[in-house]
C-alpha cells in the first residue's frame, strides 16, 4: 500500500482534488464508558493513503467511538473536497442505525448519528458498510495507538 504523501507525482493540489474516497473507521474504550481513541483511513478509489486519524476522545463507550470515528473521517475527506464516500465499519449497530435499520434510542448517540447525518448531506454520494473485524485491523490499530499513549 502507497502513502500518497511519499509519491512525489502528487501535488497538494492533486490530494484536494480526490473527489471519491473510502473511509475505514474504528472505535475503542477500555472499559465502557472509559478511556476512548478513535483510528480512520481515507483512501482513494485506488487505495492509496490519502490521510489517517489516530487520537483519544476522552471517556465514551465503544459505540460513542465508532461514531466518533466515523464523524471524523468524514469531517476530514469532506475538507479533502470528497464528494462521494464509502465507508466501512466494524460496528454492527452503528452501520445499521446509519442505514436506517435500527433506531437510534440511545441519547448520546441520537446526538452522534445526527452529526453522522448533517455530513452525509453535504455529499454528492455515501454508502456504509458492515466488515468483519479481520478486515478493520489498520483502523483498530491506530485507534488503539492512540489509547496506549495514555
Amino acid at each position: 500500500m502507497r502513502h500518497l504523501w511519499a509519491n512525489p507525482v502528487y501535488t497538494l493540489k492533486d490530494i484536494l482534488s480526490v473527489t471519491r474516497v473510502i473511509i475505514n473507521a474504528d472505535g475503542a474504550a477500555r472499559g465502557n464508558p472509559g478511556p476512548a481513541a478513535i483510528g480512520a483511513t481515507i483512501k482513494d478509489d485506488k487505495g492509496n493513503l490519502i490521510a489517517s486519524i489516530s487520537r483519544r476522545i476522552g471517556k465514551a463507550t465503544n459505540n460513542q467511538a465508532e461514531y466518533q470515528a466515523i464523524i471524523s473521517g468524514l469531517e476530514k475527506a469532506i475538507k479533502l473536497g470528497a464528494r462521494e464516500v464509502k465507508v466501512y465499519s466494524d460496528s454492527e449497530l452503528v452501520v445499521k442505525q446509519v442505514n436506517g435499520k435500527y433506531r437510534v434510542k440511545n441519547v448520546s448517540l441520537r446526538i452522534l448519528y445526527e452529526n453522522v447525518v448533517k455530513l452525509i448531506g453535504s455529499l454528492e454520494k455515501f454508502s456504509i458498510q458492515h466488515v468483519p473485524r479481520a478486515r478493520s485491523t489498520e483502523v483498530d490499530s491506530l485507534a488503539n495507538k492512540a489509547l496506549d499513549r495514555l
